[in-house]
């Protein structure tokens, strides 16, 4: 099978080059060229975050040894919440070769590209949600890949289970030919592929208005019968990975609901100067009116004096 998927080297040379094209095209002070440097440099912060997801299914903080023990917890638990069993599921898909080929070739090229075109579109069409989507995958990869450093077998490693590996059956792995122990799988808790394809059906979803939207919810349906028929995931993978783009989201409305919550109005307390302003006016106009009334009275008075010695002068 042709490996269509890059490696984590292989994408952070791509990211790399994207940055160097971005600094050049921002150089030329051009407005055209400046337009096209931002796509480049979007391109490379996405291209970049998948170079740490391929990277991070090498690297764990604690021993690989431990992760077939994890991944027994995990189907143990899931019995006793009485979820299907993974192993029946593929014994109904196994029987039609066409279905298990194509399954395969979903699970390990699809991902991604159905990604960058929704980014891409959010990018072009709707650039006023693009800022926010981008934000919710940077945040919901990133705590997937914390989780991811604790490796978890993926249930086609787990014996006993009765599950079979469908890329090795129909020579379609991108591991290696033969069904074996390989670090570079241990990165099965939470599923990445569930929690993308539930992003990009809710940004579809929360951005258009077409009736036909909904068609989407298709998409992360698909895919997580997918990533349980190639024994590639467990159920719980995929609703942990569910359950942290909900906090994602969670987290992303309160946040905004804070920055929108109205400032509260100065208050008049703070300013004593204002407060007493329009008293001391009125009472300097008062005064004022007060004064200028006194003066007459008092004039008023000199004049009645000065007549009544002028009658006294006459009489004497």
């Amino acid at each position: 099978m042709i490996n269509l998927d890059l490696d984590w080297l292989q994408a952070t040379e791509a990211a790399a080059g994207l940055f160097v094209t971005t600094l050049v095209l921002r150089a030329t002070h051009k407005p055209a060229l400046t337009r096209i440097a931002t796509g480049t440099l979007e391109s490379g912060l996405i291209l970049g975050l998948f170079a740490l997801w391929q990277y991070a299914g090498s690297f764990s903080v604690v021993s690989p040894a431990g992760a077939l023990g994890r991944s027994r917890w995990i189907w143990r638990f899931e019995r006793d919440l009485h979820l299907p069993s993974e192993t029946s599921v593929q014994r109904l898909f196994l029987p039609h070769p066409l279905v298990i080929e194509f399954s395969n070739l979903y699970y390990d090229t699809l991902h991604f590209p159905v990604l960058i075109a929704c980014m891409i579109w959010l990018f072009v069409r709707h650039r006023d949600a693009y800022g926010r989507w981008r934000t919710t995958l940077v945040a919901s990869t990133g705590l997937c890949l914390l989780i991811q450093l604790i490796p978890v077998a993926p249930p086609r490693m787990l014996p006993g289970t009765g599950l079979v590996d469908t890329a090795v059956l129909y020579h379609q792995s991108v591991y290696s030919s033969v069904a074996g122990f390989d670090p570079d799988q241990l990165s099965a808790m939470p599923s990445v592929h569930v929690c993308w394809a539930l992003l990009v059906a809710a940004a579809v979803i929360t951005t258009t208005a077409s009736r036909w939207r909904w068609l989407v919810v298709l998409y992360p349906a698909v895919t997580t019968v997918v990533v349980v028929v190639t024994a590639n995931h467990f159920w719980l993978d995929g609703i942990v990975a569910a359950a942290i783009l909900a906090l994602v989201l969670s987290a992303e409305a309160v946040v905004r609901r804070l920055l929108r919550r109205p400032q509260r109005p100065e208050s008049r307390a703070a300013r004593p100067a204002e407060l007493f302003k329009p008293a001391l006016a009125n009472g300097i106009a008062e005064q004022a009116r007060g004064l200028a009334d006194g003066q007459v009275v008092i004039d008023d008075d000199a004049q009645r004096l000065g007549e009544y010695r002028c009658r006294d002068r006459q009489l004497g």
